[in-house]
């Protein structure tokens, strides 16, 4: 029978993500405390689970490397290496080649034909090097065992008996490995009694596990009594048994009350609570439901056409007379309104998702560039529509990158000006309105506005007389221009001129925006505010001659009248007085290339802002506010100036949606 593989990417796809997300921060504590043995136990879940998945599959790159992964581990877990810092630093290799082949299978539906060679040499290499470390340092052997086990070799020493460890290796060839196993379990038991195995029971049943496991057996027989009857099983390859003597240091962990009433079965229930318990810990992954995003995009498109029509039934109330056409209107608008709300939930992620890769780009780049920075990170719970989830990764990479190459100083340059050794990077997101807010904050050396200015004049980006009239804050916003970067030398984190300009029209690309506040030998903070979702937005229509546009309403702070003479003509620019400063004043009929009619003594004002920016948008006359629905222009009308997308109004006429980022 021919198995479709393809249609268990996605899933392979989607729980590889999670594991190693989970690999990628434990490998972070680990870092932190190299002793704790349960980080290790969960890197080899991890390793197991995912050899498994991908060698299911057919990716045998990925699981040859997951297999030797394993190798050091288990001899990690076994006390015969001891966790280095060369052994984390090639698990983070491991990590990033797994992260490398995952992307790949989601670009080309393959893992690519990187089989990850060196990478293996160099596990083995370690492992090899490690273990003679070792054993040079100590001929002796040492076993974690948990208390109750404990209990069971000192009885079974005072009634005579002996307790060996057994550590069978099946042949690869072997197809019913749970079945051989319990060939070793019923052939073992005939000679005394099984008081533990690794994995537990239940696990082997299952065959949740490779082709090794661990038995410890009292009994009063030899060991020459057990290899014979262990040989006389087809199918193994190779049998290990160790006499837990007083050759061997017994360390005790999980300091449990013993309970001798318990028979084996019950044991390994409770070692398997344990484990579970311990996993919890350690890992959590959360509860989610996967849905496919197209599905969950026809349903968006439903609620909008829902929208669409309840905006169309709006316009037939005003004409009709009953009563019932009003309640039907407003019960259809009750369920739209949950609808929305509904669909909206179930777009919504966590901002974590982003969040959780940044601990790792931060631990790379500060060893990278000899810097010691503690990242501080709030306000992962967040919740932000997925379409934003997508598209906010890259410029908070950028944003993080450039605080710790051109923020955050050198150890020995923050002690000379008094500061702690150790920089701070902080990343926090809250919800804000209809926006979520992400400040990307160092204590870093601040910007050189003055800087800035230089190399702007010397790269032609503005003359001298504009230099002039520059506010420190317009000086600063310069670093957003296409190609300026105030790095001395190119690296592979900085110089290249490409950055904070890409990091400027991404946001705004979602409608967003991004703000910088920064005071010299202070720090820096980079604000962005996001939308929480791209499909539904409330917004103020209005006219222009015949046309209808819309701005959406939380870019508009005010509406007011304003007199034809009170605006004024400064360099070119039109502004006017509104709460006691100037704003730029914008003719959107002459932006739009609408022609213009008599022009009024009395005009309408649309205040809007973005961040702390205001602007005053001339419009013929106003409508109302009204839910809309944005409807992308398409790739052949994408990048028209001023313009952000359309909608389908009530009488099934086209509104073209201003861009309030471009227009500012």
């Amino acid at each position: 029978m021919d198995l479709d593989i393809n249609q268990y990417i996605n899933i392979f796809v989607e729980e590889s993500k999670e594991h190693l997300q989970s690999l990628n921060d434990v490998l972070l504590e680990l870092e932190k405390n190299p002793s704790n043995l349960e980080y290790i136990n969960e890197i080899f879940r991890v390793a197991h689970t995912l050899k498994g998945m991908s060698g299911t599959m057919g990716f045998t790159n990925m699981a040859n490397l997951t297999h030797d992964m394993e190798n050091v581990l288990q001899a990690i877990r076994n006390n015969e290496v001891e966790v280095s810092d060369e052994i984390i630093d090639l698990l983070f290799e491991c990590f990033d080649a797994l992260d490398t082949s995952v992307n790949h299978i989601i670009d080309h539906g393959s893992e690519g034909s990187t089989s990850n060679k060196d990478l293996i040499q160099k596990l083995n290499k370690l492992l090899s090097k490690e273990k003679n470390n070792k054993n040079n340092y100590s001929q002796r052997h040492t076993m974690e065992l948990e208390h109750h086990l404990v209990e069971v070799l000192n009885k079974a020493a005072q009634e005579g008996l002996s307790a060996y460890k057994i550590d069978i290796l099946l042949k690869e060839t072997c197809m019913l490995k749970a079945a051989r196993a319990f060939i070793v379990f019923n052939t073992l038991e005939t000679f005394g009694e099984i008081v533990y195995s690794n994995p537990p029971v239940e696990d082997i049943e299952d065959e949740k596990f490779d082709l090794t496991f661990s038995i410890m057996l009292i009994t009063s027989s030899i060991e020459a009594e057990l290899l014979d009857s262990l040989n006389q099983i087809s199918e193994i390859e190779k049998i290990e048994i160790t006499l837990l003597d007083d050759s061997i240091d017994i360390i005790e962990i999980n300091d449990v009350e013993p309970n001798t009433d318990k028979d084996f079965s019950e044991f390994h229930k409770e070692d398997t609570k344990n484990e579970k318990e311990t996993h919890s810990n350690v890992g959590k992954i959360g509860k989610t439901v996967r849905v496919d995003i197209d599905r969950l995009d026809n349903l968006m498109n439903l609620v909008s056409e829902l929208i669409i029509i309840k905006t169309r039934m709006d316009d037939l109330s005003g004409k009709a007379t009953g009563e019932n056409m009003t309640e039907a209107i407003e019960y259809l608008e009750r369920i739209t309104t949950s609808l929305h709300d509904a669909v909206m939930k179930v777009r919504m992620v966590p901002i974590e998702r982003v969040f959780n890769r940044f601990p790792r780009l931060v631990r790379d780049l500060s060893k990278e560039l000899g810097k010691e920075i503690d990242l501080q990170m709030s306000g992962e719970e967040t919740e932000v529509d997925r379409t934003v989830i997508d598209e906010i990764g890259d410029p908070l990479i950028h944003l993080i990158r450039n605080s710790i190459d051109h923020g955050i100083e050198l150890p020995k340059d923050r002690i000379k000006i008094g500061k702690p050794e150790r920089g701070n990077l902080i990343l926090k997101s809250y919800p804000d309105g209809n926006n979520v807010v992400i400040e990307v904050e160092d204590d870093g050396k601040g910007i050189d506005y003055k800087k800035i200015v230089r190399k702007a004049l010397e790269k032609g980006l503005l003359t001298e007389k504009e230099a002039e009239n520059l506010s420190i804050e317009e000086s600063i916003n310069l670093l957003f221009l296409p190609g300026f970067s105030t790095a001395e030398k190119v690296s592979d984190l900085s110089g290249r001129g490409v950055g904070l300009d890409v990091v400027k029209s991404k946001i705004e690309s979602i409608n967003g925006s991004v703000e910088v506040e920064s005071v010299e030998d202070k720090g820096t903070k980079f604000i962005i505010r996001i939308p929480l979702t791209l499909a539904i937005i409330q917004a103020l229509l209005i006219k222009l001659s015949d046309e209808i546009y819309a701005i959406p309403l939380s870019s508009v702070t005010e509406i007011v009248n304003i007199s034809s003479s009170d605006i004024r003509d400064v360099q070119g620019q039109e502004i006017a007085l509104y709460r006691g400063k100037t704003i730029p004043v914008l003719r959107l009929k002459a932006l739009l290339e609408i022609p213009e009619d008599d022009v009024d003594e009395d005009l309408v004002v649309v205040v809007v802002n973005k961040g702390e920016k205001q602007a005053g948008l001339i419009v013929d006359s106003l409508i109302g506010q009204q839910e809309i629905v944005i409807k992308s222009l398409g790739k052949y009308l994408a990048g028209i100036k001023y313009i952000s997308g359309a909608t389908i109004l009530g009488n099934g006429n086209i509104s073209l949606i201003l861009d309030v980022n471009s227009l500012i």
